[in-house]
């Protein structure tokens, strides 16, 4: 047991105990982006560094041989790192970028975009075993959380063990994944220049069953549903500010010609406003990458409103996934003869 945290904590992750695989992994990680910044393949590395907390990891620039003290990759590195890519596309020189395969769809889809620049990147892929919700875990009614180690998961260790100021607890790894990994897309990296780490499956979930379920609610109910969940946004942005589709340099709702600038709604229907139009403005580019719901403070499903979509455009299109190439037209924008009439939609009700 000493050993194993020993082991982490020389990678930066002291509070979990990672199993040999994962050392190695992490280990092989750091040991290329040294020798990339070393003979200047690269200028900086985008990864993650561990936080204050054994479950709160952040994204980070990684410039010196000394900054990867604090480099960590476990299964609380959830956060997509494309979209940091188009800044880091703006500066000197190529960025060494860990992406998970759920991440690539979204680095294809700015390619396609022309919001990163593949010249400037240079993208290793990291194996995925699904990543955890701290939010899940807290659910299940464990406080006071001081460490958990399981975090670096192998196919055999298939259980979370976390100590609390109460006392030692235990939970299933697949009951604390994040929803997007229940329905994961796959583990196959759809771009990449190198690839280190295994993947493991994770996907034990039909994508679109929650979008159904509310499909088969009445108009009141489906409402009241969404009056209930959206009541909670308290107008942070997070959901905006993290999502690889909410490009634009200047988004519509920071207009200071429009009440939408403000942080508070002024009523109940800017507060329904702010998401519809979001949704639609992601529409046939959204990746499905979760990261919408997975950093919403409140807890909304915010990703039901995007797959929404996306099933209706695999409906009316042909199914259809964003991200999945860098060169092919995304539905909304690519007519042809076999799409459907727009009276379907008032058809449809």
């Amino acid at each position: 047991m000493q050993e194993l945290v020993a082991a982490t904590s020389q990678v930066g992750a002291c509070s979990h105990l990672a199993t040999a695989e994962q050392r190695e992994s992490q280990t092989r990680v750091i040991n290329r982006a040294k020798e990339l910044l070393a003979d200047g393949t690269v200028a900086r590395v985008l990864g993650w560094k561990a936080g204050d907390l054994p479950y709160n990891p952040e994204p980070a620039y990684f410039e010196k041989e000394e900054d990867f003290e604090n480099f960590v990759y476990n299964g609380f590195c959830g956060a997509n790192l494309s979209k940091y890519m188009i800044e880091a596309s703006k500066l000197e020189g190529k960025t060494l970028v860990c992406l998970k395969p759920c991440d690539t769809y979204s680095f294809n889809q700015l390619i396609k975009e022309h919001r990163v620049d593949r010249e400037k990147a240079y993208i290793i892929g990291v194996g995925c075993k699904g990543k955890l919700d701290i939010e899940k875990i807290k659910g299940m009614g464990i406080k006071g959380i001081e460490s958990i180690s399981g975090a670096e998961i192998t196919e055999e260790a298939d259980t979370l063990a976390i100590r609390t100021l109460y006392g030692e607890k235990t939970c299933s790894y697949a009951d604390a994944m994040l929803e997007r990994c229940h329905v994961c897309k796959g583990k196959e990296h759809k771009i990449y220049d190198e690839l280190i780490g295994e993947s493991k499956e994770t996907k034990d979930a039909e994508r679109f069953d929650g979008v159904a379920a509310i499909e088969a609610m009445s108009p009141e109910e489906k409402f009241a549903f969404f009056q209930n969940e959206l009541s909670k946004c308290i107008r942070c942005n997070a959901c905006r500010n993290v999502c690889p589709a909410c490009s634009c340099r200047k988004c519509v709702f920071d207009s200071n010609k429009f009440d939408s600038s403000q942080k508070a709604n002024a009523d109940s229907f800017e507060e329904k406003m702010f998401h519809i139009i979001r949704a639609f403005h992601v529409a046939g580019r959204c990746t499905d990458c979760g990261e919408c719901s997975r950093v919403c403070p409140q807890g909304i499903p915010l990703h039901l409103f995007n797959r929404k979509f996306i099933k209706d455009i695999d409906e009316f299109y042909g199914e259809y996934q964003a991200g999945e190439d860098t060169d092919s037209k995304g539905p909304l924008t690519n007519f042809t003869f076999d799409d459907v009439e727009p009276g379907i939609v008032a058809e449809r009700g």
